[in-house]
Formats: C-alpha cells, sequence, structure tokens
C-alpha cells in the first residue's frame, strides 16, 4: 500500500482507533492541519472495517511524536499560505507571484471561499521555500516575464483549478483501496452527463456513486457556494476531460473483473391460476317457431285416443 494508506491487518481486535478529530488533538494540529497531512502523505491513515471513514492507528501516533522537532516540525510541515504570504517568501510583489500561479508555476495545495465567494488559493510554505531556494527559479522571481506567458495571461488562462484537481485525484486516488474506489475517484471530476456517456449500465453508475468522494468545502447543498466549488472541482478543459474519461473506462473495466456492481435479485413472478372459460350462464331464449313439448304431447295423444 503505497502512499498515505497501510493496512490494518497487524492491528489486534482491541486495536483503538483514532478518529481524525481526536488524533488532531493528539497531535497538536487544527483539524484542517492534519487534513492537509493527510492528504500529503505525512499521517498514514487505515479504513474503519466499520464504514465509518478512516482512522489512526496508535502506532502512527507515536510514530510521529518520535519525529525530531514535535510538534513544531509537522505543523510546519503543512502550514499554508495565501497570495500576500506566499509572494513575502518568494520576494516578489504579490501581482507577480499571481501571475506564477496562474500559469501553474505554483500549484495551490487548497482553497477555500471566502465571505463573498471569490476564491483564496493555499500553497504550501514549504514547498515555496525549495521553489526560491531553486536557482533555476531566479529567473521566473526577477527577470522579465517570457512572452508566452504574456500571451497566455492576456488570454486569461488560469491553470490553478485544474493544477488543483490533478493534486487532489493524486491524493484521492493514494487512499483508494480497489478499483471501484480508483474509479469512484476519477468520476468525481467529470459531470454526470460525461459519466453515464462511459457507464452506461445504471447498477453500475449507481454503484459507482457509492466511491464517488462527496464536493469539498462545507457549503450547504445548492447554494451559490456550492454551485461554485463543484465547477472548481469539474474539469473543463478538453485535454484534462479526455484523459480522465479514458482512465475512467479503463479503470472500470477493472473494477467489473475484480467485483462486479450488484444487482438487484430477480424473484420470480407467481403463476397465475388457469380460469375457467367464461359461458353465459342465462338461459337459452325460446324458439318461437317451435311447438312446446308439452302441447305436442296432449295433441298427440287425443289423436291416438280418437283413432282408437
Amino acid at each position: 500500500m503505497s502512499g498515505n494508506t497501510v493496512t490494518p491487518s497487524h492491528a489486534s481486535p482491541h486495536t483503538e482507533y483514532r478518529t481524525p478529530t481526536r488524533a488532531a488533538r493528539e497531535l497538536g494540529l487544527k483539524r484542517r492541519e492534519f487534513d492537509l497531512a493527510v492528504h500529503l502523505g505525512q499521517i498514514r491513515t487505515v479504513p474503519d472495517e466499520g464504514g465509518g471513514g478512516r482512522r489512526v492507528l496508535p502506532a502512527e501516533i507515536d510514530r510521529l511524536r518520535a519525529r525530531p522537532g514535535f510538534p513544531e516540525a509537522l505543523r510546519e510541515s503543512v502550514r499554508s499560505v495565501g497570495t500576500g504570504e506566499a509572494a513575502a517568501i518568494l520576494g516578489v510583489p504579490a501581482t507577480r507571484f499571481t501571475r506564477l500561479a496562474r500559469q501553474g508555476v505554483m500549484v495551490p495545495v487548497t482553497f477555500y471561499l471566502n465571505r463573498y465567494r471569490a476564491v483564496v488559493w493555499l500553497y504550501l510554505a514549504e514547498e515555496l521555500r525549495q521553489f526560491a531556494a531553486d536557482e533555476s527559479s531566479a529567473a521566473l522571481l526577477t527577470a522579465r516575464t517570457p512572452e508566452p506567458m504574456r500571451a497566455r495571461l492576456a488570454a486569461g488562462l488560469d491553470l490553478r483549478p485544474r493544477n488543483w484537481r490533478g493534486r487532489h485525484l493524486g491524493f484521492l486516488l493514494r487512499q483508494a483501496d480497489d478499483p471501484w474506489q480508483r474509479a469512484g475517484a476519477l468520476a468525481r471530476f467529470l459531470d454526470p452527463v460525461q459519466i453515464a456517456e462511459i457507464v452506461r449500465d445504471p447498477y453500475e453508475r449507481s454503484h459507482l456513486n457509492r466511491f464517488r468522494p462527496a464536493p469539498v468545502g462545507h457549503s450547504a447543498p445548492g447554494t451559490p457556494a456550492a454551485h461554485l466549488v463543484e465547477k472548481l472541482t469539474t474539469a473543463d478543459d478538453p485535454d484534462e476531460i479526455g484523459w480522465l474519461r479514458s482512465d475512467l473506462a479503463r479503470t472500470v473495466e477493472e473494477a467489473r473483473a475484480h467485483h462486479p456492481a450488484p444487482r438487484p435479485a430477480m424473484t420470480p413472478r407467481p403463476a397465475q391460476a388457469v380460469q375457467p372459460p367464461v359461458t353465459d350462464a342465462r338461459p337459452a331464449p325460446p324458439d318461437r317457431h317451435r311447438t312446446p313439448e308439452r302441447k305436442s304431447r296432449g295433441l298427440l295423444g287425443r289423436l291416438l285416443r280418437r283413432s282408437a
């Protein structure tokens, strides 16, 4: 198992797993910092066999506490900053940093919506420090912006949403334990129409949606903020959509071979009793041209008596 997941097979049935909230408290992290550390693979988690999300083993808590500089070093490794502080770390104006981020030079690690529903991108401070220390980055920080980059900026290109989606997809795939979960991670970034075109079977789509992660953030469904988050987390570039569709189709095929999607049990229809043919129970109407049998017998009897 790679990334930030471990299998709990070595744990005893009586192992006391830590919930994310409790683990964050024991590690001296805010919940947002804890979640980011999990995303970055710094804190390993295990799936809860009871279906209650992911948990942290006590041994993982002990491992992190034993690292040098705990807890300050752990907290600093997941510190995320906005545009102003990011520009200060690089020693450039905020406008220049924004241009570099829009062109994909810096990749956001997360985002949130402020009270005006404006997107605030956050960047990992540790990555910014490494970028500033790299001699090959000096030209981007100090020299004139290259002409191709200026042309893309003038055209309105902004790679921050796409780069964040790629980074978040990597996290979701590291968390996935089987092909259906990997397919759900890929489907997270496609709209329902795209998914329906690839996964045409309604039972497979229903099963896939069980593993499609919920949107990030805490916006109430149907609100303008939720719509904005959904737009940010849905692929809109043709190239991005193309490889997501291709990977989803391939992963769904793997998932079918691994474990077909469940289908409702087909119960036999009850046999219908054979009904007797319907007959008209009413008596047939009398024939007006037929002499009643009783009267015929009476007349014949009198004729016979007369001829005797």
